[in-house]
């Protein structure tokens, strides 16, 4: 039986959903650090150009191209914020900006809960009948 590519690729998503909270998190906790220059990391859109889809069949070239997974997320500075710039202490972290990503990993980590759980679901009433 061929496994559940849908687990895999939640389960990719979640690792990611938590690297960035983390990077997100720490931007926070140094708003107020001399020449701390904020973070933040590779676009899911990257990391799953490097996942690896096993045993998926690509009939079609516009279809996704799998290649190997391990690629790890890479966490790299963060783009200036116009609106703020570099603070006079050197410091590039905007709090608003930060705050809304930490809003959107919320909604990304929870729509990914509800999608696994659905599938679960469907998967545990397939089994049944």
């Amino acid at each position: 039986m061929q496994p559940i590519q849908l687990f895999a690729l939640a389960s990719r998503q979640a690792e990611w959903l938590s690297v960035r909270q983390e990077v997100v998190a720490s931007n926070i906790a140094n708003a107020n650090t001399p020449k701390y220059l904020a973070k933040d990391i590779t676009p899911f859109s990257a990391v799953l150009d490097t996942t690896t889809v096993s045993h998926m069949a690509r009939t079609n070239p516009a279809h996704f191209a799998t290649s190997e997974l391990g690629e790890d997320i890479e966490v790299r500075k963060a783009e200036l914020n116009n609106e703020i710039g570099v603070q006079e202490s050197g410091n590039t972290v905007a709090l608003s900006e930060e705050l809304t990503k930490a809003g959107d990993i919320r909604r990304q980590h929870d729509l990914n809960t509800s999608l696994v759980t659905s599938f679960h679901r469907m998967m545990l009433m397939a089994v049944k009948k």
